[in-house]
């Protein structure tokens, strides 16, 4: 079977239309994503110890400037993709510095009195390393005297390690994050941790070849890096609008922003610099207020509204703005009509959707219907490349209205499969509805190929004809795609139904490398999820808990088929078992048993261990590798 396959005329017809329709190109998105550049790594090739690719720029050579935007990608998303091929050490203003394209998002420096106070160490520790050796190269050898995080998602903490060492920490190491922090990075990326990750994998193309045909970008950076993803918990938080306070001698006024791009944000102002740094609240495009990899919907309300205060707060003064992806804004003016611009896109989308929920239009009618403004569409950082208008919409509809559109034929609808076996009855069978699909993708009718055969799929996963038909749909989908996502989700999707995935004898688990981080409360509150509710059943059961690293005691308690767990209690009938929180999490993940452990001495037992067994054999291994576009 063909893995990729040409662009009809219909995907061709479709790309040549919105060509015609795209904003004029001045060139100063490429001017200033190229402005400051002060040297790179060839290839940006970042390696892993065990000899692995991280990371490698090298890859999207077919990107190369005077390149032609192929048959195979939106033209507007190869623009995209060619600004965020720009890899390297940038000067963003005397003393701030910016690594670019070294991961999905940004790695600013700032050079204080002894040093360099870090913003969003990346992804990858590897990655991180990478970007601060390039600093160190060209800006002096100096030691790492702050890290900030500006919100709670991972590609903005999780290469942390790769920059600070166990040194660091233990000598109070200052590490500055909104408040929530460390509550809202559990909940994303551990509590839900294995499902969005897998379904990270399509939405940013993990799995697909880098070229015309696979690829190209994810719109709010290049790619995702492969790299060790750690978590170390901020020692500062930051709650208040106006909070100060200096680093290395760089003073910084902070400006909280919950609720906006992330759950925990902020915005902050470096005085010495007159630069502004928005976080990810302020990016070149349309950014997600639903993600497709799943999280809280976010407010498009409140994201308005803290831009605009970050306008009144600071932009008087900033000479320059950057944030946490893309490239700088310099100049007052500029800076302001940008903000403005991304203010007013997030409070259309959110207003629009409600006067149109508010006539009685469902979502898919409002996302069907919704377009900006002319003044709004003229500029290319509000056009769809990560986020797109139609599942922003949504978004916001659900954030007040839920997922029920109100029509009870929607209330409790039939599971995938059920309703797949009887779409196929009611077509006629597998080769009636087959041959309808056929006829469809004859006209370009992708979508609903890809709605009609989907069923088929459901209802028999095996029917090869019906996997690749709806996998030609998705993929021609993808070619249309201006949003990096969107064309990620049906390009991985087309290659999973055309090439179904074995199933492992060895389970990879997802989230492992940040549940070895976490601290002993965060641990205990992602075991719960783990909880198999089924075996639990009628069981009930204590254990203690002892953490030997931090001293801090448990007792966890399970019945009703409900894991809770309660600090500085005891229950006396109940074992002891003494670990460190690394420990705990190797149990866990199933990387030793309870016995192991002990003979090891990783664990103690005081009593009958019998029932800390018992506890992490009710606990559920999540396989990471589930599937998600058949049964």
């Amino acid at each position: 079977m063909e893995a990729f396959k040409d662009a009809e005329a219909a995907t061709r017809a479709a790309n040549a239309a919105l060509a015609e329709r795209l904003p004029k190109d001045t060139g100063q998105d490429f001017d200033d994503a190229g402005r400051g550049f002060i040297g790179t790594i060839p290839a940006a090739k970042v390696m892993g110890a065990d000899g692995r690719t991280v990371w490698d720029m090298g890859q999207y050579a077919f990107e190369a400037e005077g390149a032609e935007c192929p048959d195979t990608v939106n033209p507007s998303l190869w623009r995209q993709a060619r600004l965020n091929g720009k890899h390297g050490l940038f000067e963003v203003t005397p003393g701030v510095y910016q690594v670019r394209n070294f991961d999905l998002s940004n790695i600013t420096f700032l050079e204080g009195e002894r040093g360099f106070l870090l913003v969003d160490p990346l992804i990858s520790s590897e990655t991180a390393a990478a970007a601060l050796a390039l600093m160190r190269h060209h800006r002096g050898d100096k030691p790492v005297t702050g890290v900030i995080y500006t919100h709670s998602h991972v590609d903005h903490y999780g290469g942390v390690r790769g920059v600070i060492s166990d040194a660091d920490i233990a000598a109070g190491m200052r590490i500055i994050a909104p408040e929530g922090f460390l509550k809202e990075a559990v909940s994303e990326n551990v509590l839900a941790g294995n499902a969005m990750g897998r379904r990270a994998t399509y939405m940013y193309g993990a799995l697909l070849p880098r070229g015309p045909r696979g690829h190209v970008d994810c719109g709010l950076g290049k790619a995702v890096s492969m790299g060790e993803v750690s978590l170390v918990p901020p020692t500062e938080s930051i709650s208040a609008t106006g909070q100060r306070t200096t680093v290395d001698g760089i003073d910084i006024v902070f400006q909280v922003t919950p609720d906006t791009e992330a759950p925990a944000e902020m915005n902050f102002y470096f005085p010495q610099f007159k630069a502004l740094c928005m976080a990810e609240n302020c990016s070149c495009h349309l950014h997600n207020i639903y993600t497709p990899r799943g999280a809280q919907v976010r407010d498009a309300k409140s994201w308005s509204w803290y831009i605009d205060e970050a306008i009144d707060l600071f932009a008087g003064e900033a000479e320059v703005m950057f944030a946490s992806h893309h490239w700088p804004r310099w100049g007052r003016e500029r800076t302001v009509d940008f903000l403005k611009k991304q203010r007013d896109l997030y409070k259309f989308i959110h207003d629009q959707t409600l006067r149109m929920a508010n006539h009685g239009l469902n979502p898919l009618e409002i996302g069907e219907t919704l377009a900006l403004p002319p003044t709004l569409a003229a500029e290319w950082y509000t056009r769809g490349y990560y986020g797109t208008l139609n599942h922003n919409a949504k978004a916001v509809y659900q954030r007040y209205l839920g997922w029920f559109d109100g029509n009870p034929a929607n209330l409790h609808k039939l599971p995938p499969v059920e309703a797949g076996k009887r779409y196929v009855e009611v077509a006629g069978g597998a080769e009636a509805l087959l041959e309808k699909a056929r006829a469809a993708y004859a006209r370009g009718e992708y979508r609903w190929v890809a709605e009609l055969v989907n069923h088929l799929v459901f209802a028999d996963s095996t029917n090869m004809e019906a996997r690749s038909l709806a996998g030609d749909a998705l993929e021609q989908m993808g070619y249309q795609a201006e949003s990096g996502p969107w064309r990620d989700f049906y390009l991985t999707g087309a290659m999973e139904l055309r090439f179904p995935r074995p199933v492992s004898d060895t389970p990879r688990q997802g989230a492992a490398g940040q549940i070895r981080n976490l601290p002993p409360e965060q641990l205990l509150d992602s075991l719960s999820v783990r909880l198999n509710g089924e075996r639990a059943g009628a069981q009930a059961l204590s254990v203690n808990l002892r953490f030997t690293d931090t001293g801090a005691d448990y007792l966890l308690t399970v019945e009703n088929a409900v894991l809770h767990h309660y600090a500085g209690r005891g229950d006396p009938a109940a074992a002891t078992v003494s670990l460190t929180g690394p420990a705990l999490a190797r149990l866990v993940l199933g990387d030793v048993t309870v016995a192991d452990a002990i003979a090891g001495g990783e664990a103690s037992v005081d009593g009958d261990a019998a029932g800390f067994e018992t506890l992490l054999a009710l606990l559920d291994r999540f396989d990471f590798w589930f599937e998600i576009i058949a049964p």
